[in-house]
């Protein structure tokens, strides 16, 4: 994280939002009170697709069969 006043960040525009640009916070201050963050802005997350994991998942044959530990409990 780089902190830099507002009357160098004026003169130094272009190597903060370079710095920015490549993942770096910038937070610039007055009177050594922060009043502005620079960052890179993110991609919005892909949405989701029904059916994209078609295929890809499998129950066993005997998923609905009573387990051998519980019978005791199930009589």
């Amino acid at each position: 994280m780089q902190q830099v006043d507002i009357t160098e960040a004026q003169v130094q525009i272009s190597q903060l939002l370079q710095s920015a640009l490549k993942g770096e916070e910038v937070i610039i201050t007055r009177d050594n009170q922060p009043i502005l963050k620079l960052i890179q802005f993110g991609s919005p997350a892909k949405r989701r697709q029904r059916g994209s994991a078609k295929g890809q998942i499998q129950m066993a044959p005997d998923f609905d069969e009573p387990l051998e530990d519980f019978r005791e409990y199930m009589e």
